[in-house]
């Protein structure tokens, strides 16, 4: 079974293509009307970046996947197959409990990224009865405000010691003037999770529906995808995976 996931990056190539911000355009506008600027440092470091530069042929990167509905509750393992150097060619292969996931190339940034985002977007859509597009829009200008980037004890969330973790944290619905047609939704938080030291660079990504009150301690929502580890020469004939012993545990 086949995915599309192609809704995020087009709208990057059109930004790109127009000097305008990622994530930026109006879903109603053309490109042309709108002022450009700068692309801003988060943008830079989730969608811009070579993350899987180093990455060596013929090796998998797998996420742990935990998303506690509603509307399902699903764990999973989402891979990463790296086929060319450094993913130099854009012709990773992405794999979820579906099979082959379709994650169109074009954006230098790992694809576990867009995967999720993706996901997020159709959820949005299917849980409020809202459009695709209003939610990736939402999301966009989020992250083209310019968003903080700072260190974080990856230890605190579950992942494991790595040095020099930075997050990004988005909360796309505050304040949006059609936030009274999903108030359950209007606090979800985003939070991303990258890493130096990490193939990918991937450390996590996750997403949070607060219960009553504001209360992230006892989310209504949440999901999550994290960095698990490293299979190489999955391909090499004769070769038996190999995965290092000391992989994170994914955070849940």
């Amino acid at each position: 079974m086949k995915r599309l996931y192609g809704g995020f990056l087009y709208a990057c190539v059109v930004a790109l293509g127009s000097s305008m911000p990622l994530y930026a355009i109006a879903a109603d506008a053309p490109a042309a009307s709108t002022p450009s600027a700068d692309i801003k440092p988060a943008e830079q470091l989730l969608f811009m970046q070579q993350h899987l530069n180093g990455v060596e042929p013929q090796t998998e990167l797998d996420y742990a996947v935990d998303y506690s509905g509603p509307p399902s509750k699903v764990n999973d393992t989402l891979r990463v197959l790296v086929v060319s150097q450094g993913n130099s060619k854009n012709d990773a292969k992405v794999t979820d409990r579906t099979g082959n996931v379709n994650v169109p190339g074009g954006l230098p940034c790992n694809p576990a990224i867009i995967y999720f985002l993706e996901h997020d977007v159709a959820e949005m859509a299917q849980l409020t009865g809202g459009q695709r597009r209003y939610f990736q829009q939402r999301v966009r200008m989020a992250l083209a405000a310019g968003p903080a980037i700072t260190p974080v004890s990856s230890e605190s969330l579950g992942l494991g010691k790595h040095a020099k973790a930075q997050q990004i944290v988005i909360q796309p619905y505050l304040n949006d003037p059609n936030a009274e047609r999903f108030t359950k939704y209007t606090a979800k938080r985003y939070t991303f999770v990258m890493a130096d030291d990490v193939p990918g660079r991937l450390l996590m990504i996750r997403t949070e529906v607060p219960g009553d009150g504001n209360d992230f301690a006892h989310p209504l929502q949440k999901e999550t995808i994290a960095y698990r580890g490293t299979l190489k020469n999955m391909t090499a004939p004769g070769s038996a995976p190999v995965k290092p012993s000391n992989a994170p545990r994914a955070s849940r």
